[in-house]
C-alpha cells in the first residue's frame, strides 16, 4: 500500500493518498483544495485515481472535488447523512471570509459497514458521527484515516452544523478504541498517531 498526504486548502487540511501498489489504482481523500498539487503527486508516484472520498462535508475538505472531478472523471464518495452540509460548503467558507469551490454532489452515498475497493486494497467505512452526521473514519488495513473525528490529543469541533459531543464522544469509543492499540491514526489536521496513544493519553476520553 502506498500512503502519503499533503496539506491542502486555506486551512492545511490533511489530505490522503491511498493508492495500490500492484494496481497502480489510488483514491483520494479529502482535497481540501490545491488540485494540481494533488494531481501532481498521484503522476510522482505513478497512480491512476479511481475515486474521491470526503470523510465528511465540511467546506476545508472538500475545496479541491470539483477540480479533480473535472481533471480525472472520477467518482465522489460521501456518506449519505451529510449530502446536504457538502451542498452548503461555498457557503459556509463565505461565512468565514475563505473561498472555496461549490463541490459537485456525491455520485456514491456510504454507510456504515460498506468495503471500497481501490485496485486490491479494501477500505472498510466507519460511521463515526458526532462532528457531523455523516462523518466516517476509513480502515485500511492498519491504516486508520479519521477526518476530524479524532485528533493527537483532542477530538473534533463539536459546535458546528450537525455536531454532537456525546455523539462523538460514543463514536470514538465504539467504534475506534476497540481497534488493535497498533492502528495508526491520520487525522484531518495536525500529526499522526496511534490508537493506544490516545486511549493512554487523550484527556477528552479519559
Amino acid at each position: 500500500m502506498i500512503l502519503d498526504s499533503l496539506e491542502t486548502g486555506p486551512l492545511q487540511v490533511n489530505c490522503y493518498i491511498v493508492g495500490c501498489e500492484k494496481t497502480r489504482k489510488a483514491v483520494v481523500i479529502d482535497p481540501g483544495g490545491d488540485a494540481d498539487r494533488i494531481l501532481d503527486r498521484l503522476q510522482k508516484h505513478n497512480l491512476q485515481l479511481q475515486m474521491v472520498i470526503n470523510t465528511h462535508g465540511h467546506f476545508d475538505h472538500v475545496g479541491g472535488n470539483k477540480r479533480l472531478l473535472e481533471a480525472t472523471g472520477v467518482e465522489l464518495l460521501l456518506h449519505e447523512a451529510d449530502k446536504d452540509l457538502l451542498g452548503m460548503a461555498a457557503q459556509h467558507a463565505g461565512i468565514y471570509g475563505l473561498p472555496t469551490e461549490l463541490s459537485p454532489q456525491p455520485d456514491k452515498l456510504l454507510v456504515d459497514g460498506d468495503i471500497v475497493h481501490v485496485g486490491e486494497l479494501e477500505l472498510k467505512v466507519l460511521h463515526t458521527p458526532g462532528h457531523t452526521s455523516g462523518g466516517i473514519c476509513l480502515l485500511v488495513d492498519d491504516q486508520l484515516i479519521v477526518g476530524d473525528t479524532l485528533f493527537a490529543g483532542s477530538i473534533g469541533r463539536t459546535d458546528l452544523p450537525g455536531g454532537n459531543h456525546e455523539q462523538l464522544i460514543q463514536s470514538i469509543r465504539t467504534k475506534l478504541l476497540p481497534l488493535p492499540d497498533g492502528t495508526a491514526v491520520h487525522p484531518g489536521h495536525g500529526p499522526s498517531t496511534s490508537i493506544g496513544r490516545e486511549k493512554v493519553y487523550n484527556p477528552f476520553l479519559s
